[in-house]
């Protein structure tokens, strides 16, 4: 599997790699575990079932949390092997299975069966040899592999993209793990097995050598065959002889030992892929074997939006019948928290920090909880603190209160926090990533519980943690004034009193956590799953990496700006006072309204509320055709908000730090998946406008690099001639044909080679206008024409392109019948007002229906890209960074002299960002271009 990379090497980062893992369970080696584990257990008609219920448990808990899109149980099939042919003695004192677990083993494989799971087994091989090939088909095709199994024969193995799993302890074993076990690298172990032999598997090795001494051995040697071939410079005696008298015998041992990745397999590692078990059939099944814990569980992941829960158990883990909060102050109990979170592999975490700004928040306590209900806080910068993140507050207490010191706290959660084993939870965790990110922290693997519920329920309401607790808990969470006051009252967290701080801060991880466990469940319900783990979630640092990198602003450019602003507005100041005939505050809407229409006497005045008049944007610009003072209003009105918003407040948010300005993304406030931007905003700056534009020239490369932008070419209108079946567009596209032009042409009539601006103007003002459900009042007043000229063009458009008007009308009824639409990917977008009856908000909730699934797929194409960018970017070895996305265009800062290569490498992922997933009935075109600033590169 490739991307669209400059060669056929798996980009190792894309969703597609690092997600595509292959997950093999060693069904046979489970099995025994299993039954020794749990007591005897008996379904209703006395059969025995502890070691079934234990491997149910067992699968049902792996397939709830891995990211797998393949899994497979591997079976043992028969006690002969190809082995027994090399020697005849292998495994055969193994004493036959109990009695009681026996009629298990056929029981266990309607189990797998159950869970929709692909069961393999092969005669003549074992299972071990079966994983060893599947493993190495996977790897051949760049997917990762995990084994779950805890046996030492699998740890031979054990390789870069291999790794194991035991089930039991949750505990993953890579080379460190093999390495304590065996004393060599995974590489050696076959060695090592040689010559120890296996008492249990009746492998011989050779009589006086155990693990430790053929470890050191062949630490000494290299190789089995290295050391038999100089066995004779052994000095102890007893060794020496042993080794020369059963050389022959280490050597049939290794072909015991060693597992065939050779074995003709029947089913591919593409057929292994993982699919939704069928909800009855697998409660049948649990109920056929009187599995009660395993039915309330699965009934309890079938809990939908707005039911309580169907089980003890997950009400439990969502709404505890109490409480109990802890404030850390001691290193040991730090620890002992730190254990709990790395026995328990899941652990919500969330940070208290003096501001919203993650770049410049000083990092003040740490918050942990493993189960519902039990959380920790601990405090690292209450109080006078320790210089740098301190020195800042002008009323400090005098005393700081004992807490451990900062340094010392982040050197022990470190490495639970960086463990691969152990899934970090958080809220918003891009912002709590990234303050563990300034410390030195990577935090991963992450969850976020916000992006689940955003991706499950997006535009159904907000996905704020105090939201959802109280939506989804029935739980209203302490309000942050309600700790740190309010108004010019509030004070930074790390002057609240550790025990207000332990209450607040202990309660957003435990929400966090029962937030986790209710609705992650729910993406595979809803399936949604793919688009979580293949998007959202591994956007998380992408993110919060552009976010640290932040952008250089030019201060002079700045400041020119901000005085020219100031002297434009002056100058439009007299000239809106002479039109209205006298001076007025004219940024009160009150005074304007009164303007307008009670001195000015213009039509169409309407009164809120307040009973003062409407004056925005939309009513001064149809004003502008009755009198020239709405016009001018406008033209101010951009200035100062550009002025400040931008020119004046651009150089307030840069960071002494890194002297750069970092926006924050928001990652879950639009309802079609694009990303917003604040502080600033960089998404609303005008790009139509010269003053826009000049906002623009003020984000500046620094020195020895240059800003390189890529965006997509008109790629909301490709995806509008894709989902709509428009095959002339399509064929424009295809053939590079100026698409504006061309439905000019088939709209109007004109012929392509007679074509005028005028006549492309309207053609393209009506293409851009249909994604948005323009009316024929919008484009009549967008092109300065008569309504019903307006709707004409309308009409033809539809009559030349039906099938536009057939992709409107699928996606009205889409969201009329269940309440959202769908992007090409799988993103829910909902469309709450879809059956309102006020006409007007139903119109504009249709309108909401046709363009979420063209702009909410732009906007996963690009996260898809952005996904792929950083690895394809290290492994070309190009040094640009992504700066900034906004809408369909991101912003690098690249070293001169690497310009030409990553802007080709960055147009070729962005171009291929679909695929494999998705092939496009058109080509999608990403343009580059380079300055020294952003307007000059745009």
């Amino acid at each position: 599997m490739t991307d669209a990379s400059t060669d056929d090497t798996p980009d190792i980062l894309s969703p597609e790699v690092v997600k595509n893992t292959l997950y093999l369970i060693d069904g046979s080696g489970y099995i025994f575990r299993a039954y020794h584990a749990l007591p005897p257990m008996n379904r209703g008609d006395g059969t025995p079932v502890n070691a079934v219920f234990g491997f149910s448990a067992m699968l049902m808990k792996l397939v709830e949390e891995i990211d797998a899109q393949h899994l497979a149980v591997i079976f043992d099939s028969a006690r002969e092997t190809f082995r027994n042919e090399i020697y005849p003695a292998y495994k055969a004192q193994r004493p036959e299975p109990p009695e009681d677990l026996r009629p298990q083993f056929s029981i266990i494989r309607d189990a797998v069966r159950a869970f929709n799971v692909p069961s393999i087994e092969m005669p003549g091989f074992e299972a071990d040899d079966l994983i060893a090939t599947y493993a190495k088909e996977a790897r051949a095709k760049g997917m990762d592999v995990v084994i779950v199994s805890s046996d030492k024969d699998l740890m031979q193995l054990v390789r870069d993209g291999v790794t194991m799993l035991d089930p039991i302890k949750n505990r993953p074993i890579g080379p460190d793990e093999v390495m304590e076990k065996f004393g060599v690298a995974p590489d050696k172990v076959v060695d090592v097995q040689s010559l120890a032999g296996d008492s249990v598997d009746n492998v011989p090795g050779v009589p006086g050598i155990g693990v430790k001494t053929a470890a050191q051995l062949i630490t000494d040697y290299g190789d089995l065959e290295t050391l038999l071939a100089r066995a004779t410079e052994i000095k102890q005696p007893k060794r020496r002889e042993s080794l020369i008298e059963y050389a022959e015998q280490a050597r049939i041992s290794r072909e015991l030992v060693k597992l065939r990745d050779d074995v003709p397999l029947e089913v591919s590692v593409d057929q292994l892929e993982v699919k939704d078990p069928e909800h009855a059939t697998l409660l049948s099944f649990f109920e056929e074997n009187n599995f009660k814990r395993l039915v309330a569980r699965l009934q309890a992941l079938e809990v939908q939006e707005g039911e309580a829960p169907s089980s003890l158990g997950m009400a439990a883990e969502i709404a505890p019948s109490e409480t109990a909060y802890e404030t850390v102050v001691e290193e040991a109990d730090l620890k002992r928290w730190i254990a709990a979170a790395m026995e328990a592999g899941t652990v919500a975490v969330d940070t208290e920090t003096t501001s919203l700004n993650a770049m410049s928040a000083k990092l003040v306590g740490i918050s942990l909880s493993v189960e519902a209900g039990k959380a920790c806080y601990i405090p690292v910068g209450h109080g006078a603190g320790d210089g740098a993140d301190q020195g800042n507050l002008l009323d400090a207490p005098t005393e700081r209160p004992k807490q451990i010191d900062k340094k010392r706290a982040l050197e022990l959660l470190k490495p639970m926090l960086e463990d691969s084993s152990v899934l970090k939870v958080g809220h918003n965790m891009k912002y709590d990533w990234l303050i563990f990110r300034r410390h030195g922290i990577e935090v991963a693997p992450v969850d976020d519980s916000m992006l689940i519920s955003y991706v499950l329920e997006g535009g159904l309401h907000g996905h704020g943690m105090d939201e959802l607790a109280e939506l989804h808990l029935d739980h209203k969470t302490i309000p942050f004034k309600e700790v740190a006051g309010s108004g010019k009252d509030q004070v930074t967290f790390d002057k609240v009193p550790l025990d207000k701080a332990t209450e607040y801060a202990a309660e957003d991880a435990d929400i966090t956590g029962r937030l986790h466990r209710l609705l992650k469940p729910r993406l595979r319900e809803s399936h949604v799953l793919t688009l979580y783990e293949t998007v959202e979630r591994p956007l998380v640092p992408i993110i919060g990496e552009m976010e640290r990198a932040g952008i250089k602003v030019d201060r002079e450019v700045l400041a020119d700006l901000s005085k020219d602003f100031a002297r434009r507005m002056g100058e439009y100041e007299l000239d809106i006072y002479k039109l209205a005939g006298r001076e007025f505050n004219i940024g009160s809407p009150k005074q304007l309204g009164e303007i307008l229409f009670d001195e000015l006497g213009l039509q169409g005045g309407k009164k809120g509320k307040t009973g003062a008049y409407a004056t925005g944007a939309e009513v001064l610009e149809a004003l502008a055709t009755q009198h020239d003072l709405p016009a001018k209003i406008l033209e101010w009105r951009q200035l100062a908000k550009l002025k400040s918003t931008y020119a004046d407040t651009l150089v307030e948010q840069i960071n002494p730090e890194t002297g750069r300005v970092h926006t924050a993304f928001a990652m879950a406030a639009t309802s079609t998946g694009r990303l917003s931007s604040s502080d600033p905003n960089v998404q609303n700056i005008p790009v139509r406008t010269e003053e826009g534009r000049r906002i623009r020239r003020a984000f500046v490369a620094e020195k020895g690099h240059r800003l390189l932008s890529v965006d997509y070419s008109q790629i909301e209108l490709r995806i509008v001639a894709d989902i709509g079946g428009i095959e002339a567009l399509r064929q424009a596209f295809r053939d590079g044909i100026d698409i504006h032009a061309m439905t000019a042409s088939q709209v109007f009539g004109v012929p392509l080679d007679q074509m005028d601006p005028m006549t492309r103007r309207k053609a393209k003002a009506i293409n851009f206008g249909i994604i948005y459900g323009i009316s024929g009042f919008g484009l009549a007043r967008q092109l300065g024409v008569e309504q019903g000229e307006a709707a004409a063009y309308i009409r033809a458009y539809f009559e030349r392109y039906p099938g536009i008007r057939d992709y409107m009308d699928r996606a009205k009824a889409e969201a009329k019948k269940q309440g959202y639409v769908t992007t090409l990917f799988g993103r829910r977008c909902h469309v709450p007002g879809i059956t309102d009856k006020n006409p007007a908000r139903r119109a504009f909730a249709e309108r909401q229906a046709i363009n979420a699934p063209i702009q909410g797929t732009a906007a996963d194409i690009i996260k898809r890209a952005m996904i792929r960018l950083p690895a394809a970017l290290e492994k070309a070895s190009l040094k640009a960074r992504m700066l900034l996305q906004v809408h369909d265009e991101l912003l690098f800062e690249v070293p001169e002299a690497e310009i030409e290569k990553t802007s080709a490498l960055v147009r070729e992922v962005m171009e291929g960002a679909t695929r494999p997933v998705l092939e496009l009935s058109v080509p999608l075109v990403a343009e580059a271009g380079v300055g020294d600033d952003w307007e000059a590169a745009h």
